[in-house]
């Protein structure tokens, strides 16, 4: 192993080691929440969408300001407050449960401040990753924290549902709270002295804000990667909003099962986290960005054939190639984003990013629920499959399809 690797960065480690705890206990989560709404709440398709809108509504209404505050403080200082914010949040839900008045209003409020603090967390993550590494090792270190994500994929739900079916959807919980703690002591052992950020405080928000946007969105590649991101997102909007209801009513399969399948799913991004680097030194940084998802990202088309019997296993299929797919994809683009990005424009740059793509999801899981009471759970189903394979046609019809590398300096702004 090469000695400049970031597996001798002792400080990263530690940055590495937070972030799976907390994809874990996130991951885990995503499956135990929808869960306790749809087995315990009964909760009806149009209420699911709501619940997955209020996961991500955050992104729209506080992700371009939350941009230039990040841009104004300590990253790691803020990523520890999110962390401790979530994990509270989170056990007043097995706590309401206990005392006997747990109701979906609560869900969808927790939901929503998890959101809030989420957004602060994933927009000084990124910005705090070149800072922590140099911009030299970006690729592997976001090789790394997506394997630690597809981890999460892969173990996340299948724990969640494991416990959900042992102890109950509401005490399984915990175990999303407890997975922000472990993450908040991993990131208070970082021994890396971060660089309090020059504070001008005659500068207003809304031009800072406008900078971060204009950034985005006059650079040809970077508008293309968004478009296909946030259409992507859309969809998986919709999908995220019936997927446990597919699962558990139109399949069958119990809490326990609907784990395990989700988390098979994750097999393939852990394979493409490892071959992140490899894929994209091999044919090129642009051409993983569209060339990838193009042959990967379709097979989500046999989401909507899964049924009872033997076609369960399209499912997990399906996602695991599609996953792959995906998290080649992330890698190049993210490191791609971070690279040809000032360092003082970072903060606003990834949340002018997160709030157009993420923006999407609150959209999507609405349209999800609708579409699930008007056309039906496999209909919503087959609508967000055909949106998130036909996304990549963004940066297939773009100027990165035309490239090998894209530039891995940063963009002169004026």
């Amino acid at each position: 192993m090469r000695r400049d690797s970031l597996f001798f960065h002792a400080d990263f480690r530690r940055l590495w080691a937070g972030d799976t705890a907390s994809q874990v206990g996130a991951f885990a989560g995503h499956t135990v929440i929808p869960l306790l709404a749809a087995t315990v709440l009964a909760a009806t398709p149009f209420e699911m969408g709501l619940l997955t809108a209020a996961e991500t509504i955050a992104f729209l209404i506080i992700g371009l300001p939350a941009g230039v505050w990040v841009d104004r403080m300590r990253r790691r200082t803020l990523m520890l407050r999110a962390d401790f914010v979530r994990a509270a949040l989170l056990f007043t839900i097995p706590l309401a449960w206990w005392a006997g008045v747990l109701s979906l209003p609560q869900l969808l409020v927790v939901a929503t401040l998890v959101g809030v603090a989420t957004v602060f967390f994933d927009v000084a993550y990124q910005s705090y990753l070149p800072s922590l590494v140099g911009r030299e090792h970006l690729l592997e270190g976001n090789a790394k924290l997506q394997a630690s994500q597809s981890v999460a994929f892969l173990t996340g739900p299948g724990v969640g549902g494991g416990l959900v079916q042992l102890a109950g959807a509401a005490n399984a919980v915990l175990m999303t709270g407890a997975g922000f703690l472990t993450s908040a002591l991993c990131l208070l052992r970082i021994r890396t002295v971060e660089e309090t950020p020059e504070r001008n405080e005659g500068e207003r928000l809304l031009p800072q804000i406008v900078e971060g946007l204009r950034f985005v969105f006059t650079d040809g590649a970077l508008r293309s990667i968004v478009a296909c991101t946030a259409t992507a997102n859309l969809a998986n909007g919709a999908f995220t909003a019936i997927q446990i209801l597919f699962l558990n009513r139109e399949l069958g399969l119990s809490p326990a099962a609907v784990g395990i399948v989700l988390a098979t799913g994750g097999v393939g991004g852990i394979i493409g986290a490892i071959l992140a680097g490899r894929i994209t030194r091999r044919i090129g940084q642009a051409r993983s960005i569209w060339f990838v998802p193009l042959l990967t990202w379709p097979f989500q088309l046999l989401l909507p054939l899964a049924a009872p019997g033997w076609r369960i296993v399209l499912f997990p299929a399906a996602l695991a190639i599609a996953g792959f797919g995906i998290i080649v994809y992330n890698v190049a683009q993210v490191s791609y984003r971070q690279a040809v990005c000032p360092d003082r424009l970072l903060g606003r740059m990834n949340a002018s990013v997160r709030f157009v793509v993420w923006g999407m999801l609150p959209l999507g899981g609405l349209i999800g629920g609708v579409l699930g009471e008007m056309i039906g759970i496999r209909g919503t189903l087959w609508f967000a499959a055909v949106g998130e394979a036909a996304a990549v046609l963004w940066v297939v019809f773009s100027p990165i399809r035309k490239l090998r590398d894209l530039p891995r300096e940063p963009i002169a702004v004026g």
